[in-house]
């Protein structure tokens, strides 16, 4: 029998609760991939086709800045979403991706998951919903980092 990646998907809190059938369509675009430490997963800029469920390992989102270089923003680890900007046009990516450590996820295909959800709406709404949930997450995190740089610098 071969085995795949179905189940670790289901378990996963962002697929938790979906629809079997719509589990079974996700995951003909999903793989497992491994970085190393300092790989670049991806550059602010190109584009954006994937995002990954991070297994195991921590990955930096970072912002180059002219005079500082990069500026990590963020840190994500097991169990988090890495990656928004294959949901829409253009599809570039909006930061820098960089393994911290030895880092495995599984990649989802972004291009293959919007042909499959022009077709199955149920699908498309399906994931965006789940997504508005991290980008809320992650919009509140930034601006709790930005009230405590400027306390700070006050």
């Amino acid at each position: 029998m071969i085995e795949t990646l179905r189940p670790i998907l289901a378990e996963h809190p962002f697929f938790h609760g979906m629809d079997e059938s719509l589990l079974q369509i996700i995951v003909g675009c999903a793989c497992n991939v491994r970085f190393e430490k300092e790989d670049v997963i991806f550059r602010e800029g190109e584009e954006a086709s994937k995002f990954y469920l991070i297994r195991s390992g921590r990955v930096a989102l970072q912002l180059f800045a002219d005079r500082r270089g990069p500026l990590t923003i963020s840190t994500l680890e097991e169990g988090d979403i890495l990656g928004w900007s294959w949901l829409s046009a253009p599809y570039r990516w909006k930061f820098t991706a960089r393994a911290l450590e030895v880092t495995r996820a599984i990649s989802l295909d972004g291009e293959c998951l919007r042909e499959k959800s022009e077709r199955d709406n149920h699908l498309g709404y399906e994931l965006l919903k789940r997504f508005v949930h991290i980008i809320e997450d992650r919009l509140q995190a930034t601006r709790l980092q930005l009230l405590n740089v400027y306390e700070t610098h006050s």
